[in-house]
């Protein structure tokens, strides 16, 4: 039998890719060039904690199917909450009917889809062996309280979040994939003030497919890093405005090249005509300093994944190398538009996304200098510890603050300055990057574009920019 026992309902199971397989050669038989079925089923959980409360529990399950369907290079696509048969072929019919396909003859092969490929194997127990909510609780109560050593502390806040993802994929060129994704990811954040005087710090901490990891996660280090945070800049004097040298923090440092570089490599930008460097590739484009890598190999990392949302497994893409520009971040659409090759980066928030060119573990590369070699060869300028939030504009243009930041005067870190934007644009700050330190790391964070909010690492080591301005007073 080829539908679930319990329902119509399709399964994820192998037994239903004769079942699929019907569904792709009917979309194909009314004109498609190809089609993609994504299932979705996802087991979501967040937790908040205010002071020493918790003050939000917010459980949500979601399942469903996103149909695609390519025409030439035009595409149509679907989501449904239906998983029956004609629920399917519904959205099919609803895809095609957005390309107005007139002419049904077509010379799209297919040949039938391939001997699933499990990647779920070892990850079916994962719903129970994660933390449960009680645990989680606990440990975010116990959290807050250690930011609490300070009369100064006016707010504590800690919050949870897991995504438990179940995918299989079946398209018209024999795709026929299954995984199971694990992401978690636990934040910290306080506020202290004194007068009128106020301070903000924060940090994130996150991984995939480790169901241990929350309970691995040294919180009393993680409260100590965030309270010294905030506690350092709340007296700090504002920084003045101006062009100067800056040395960049590694880890979420690196979140000005993913913003203000990364998405312009994405095909999406090519396809929209709203990247600098469409025509760029094998030129020059930034500092021969620097090396710039995405990938969704790196075991844990909050980027990485088994396969992409297009069912391809993730390569390593040296982006830059050596300031030369050596590839695009590409996924399906991106391969048919724009003819750069597919890197495993089709991805999307859930089944209500088509895929597109996103992201991954997005980093540059370390080089051979010491942190104190790149803080030694600035006369004045400033010493960017921890990034805020900001602003990316269509082609490359930005602002960000800067959470936590330092003088450097003589080629020493002095005192803390608060109220500090670093603002630039990409294709000008990458030729400015002059030296590249041996302190790789990276941090988790989130990602929206085209395709939904997704998770993603970015990093860096530390970093000297040249020049760039420095919003302030």
């Amino acid at each position: 039998m080829l539908l679930t026992e319990q329902s119509n309902e399709i399964s994820f199971e192998e037994t239903n890719k004769q079942l699929l397989e019907e569904i792709i050669h009917y979309g194909l038989s009314l004109g498609a060039d190809f089609l993609e079925v994504f299932l979705e089923n996802t087991d979501n959980i967040s937790v908040l904690v205010e002071e020493d409360f918790v003050t939000n529990v917010s459980p949500s399950f979601g399942k469903g199917a996103g149909i695609r369907v390519f025409k030439d290079k035009r595409d149509g696509f679907v989501s449904t909450n239906d998983l029956t048969k004609d629920g399917l072929i519904k959205s099919i019919n609803q895809a095609l009917e957005m390309l107005n396909i007139s002419n049904k003859k077509n010379d799209a092969r297919f040949d039938g889809l391939e001997k699933l490929r499990e990647y779920n194997t070892d990850k079916e127990n994962w719903l129970d062996i994660i933390p449960s909510i009680n645990e989680v609780s606990d440990k975010l109560l116990l959290s807050t309280k250690f930011l609490k050593k300070d009369k100064k502390v006016e707010v504590r806040k800690g919050s949870y979040s897991r995504n438990w993802q179940k995918v299989l994929i079946a398209a018209s060129d024999g795709t026929f994939a299954k995984d199971i994704r694990l992401h978690q990811t636990v934040g910290l954040n306080v506020i202290t003030t004194d007068r009128n005087y106020r301070s903000t710090g924060s940090r994130r901490y996150g991984s995939s497919d480790n169901p241990d990891d929350f309970r691995s996660w040294n919180n009393l280090q993680a409260s100590n890093e965030v309270l010294e945070s905030s506690m350092n800049m709340l007296y700090a004097d504002y920084v003045q405005a101006g062009q100067k040298p800056v040395v960049l923090a590694n880890k979420f440092g690196g979140v000005i090249f993913h913003e203000a570089c990364g998405h312009l490599l994405e095909t999406t930008q090519i396809e929209r005509g709203t990247t600098p460097f469409a025509d760029k590739l094998n030129k020059k484009i930034a500092h021969e300093s620097v090396t710039a890598v995405d990938e969704g190999l790196s075991e844990n990392s909050f980027g990485s994944l088994s396969i992409d949302d297009e069912g391809m497994e993730p390569e390593k893409s040296v982006l830059i190398e050596n300031g030369i520009l050596k590839k695009f971040i590409s996924d399906r659409a991106g391969e048919l538009r724009t003819g750069h090759k597919r890197t495993g980066s089709g991805r999307r928030q859930n089944y209500s996304y088509a895929a597109a060119s996103r992201m991954r573990n997005t980093f540059i590369a370390k080089g051979s200098y010491s942190k104190d070699d790149l803080i030694n060869s600035i006369e004045d300028g400033l010493y960017c510890k921890s990034m805020g939030g900001g602003s990316v504009g269509a082609t490359g243009q930005f602002n960000f603050a800067v959470e936590e930041a330092y003088l450097i005067k003589d080629g020493k870190i002095t005192k803390p300055v608060k109220g500090a934007t670093l603002i630039g644009e990409a294709k000008e700050v990458m030729s400015r990057i002059s030296m590249c330190g041996d302190d790789l790391e990276l941090a988790p964070g989130f990602c929206g574009s085209v395709s939904g909010s997704i998770n993603v690492t970015v990093g860096q080591p530390h970093i000297k920019v040249d020049s760039i301005t420095i919003g302030g007073r």
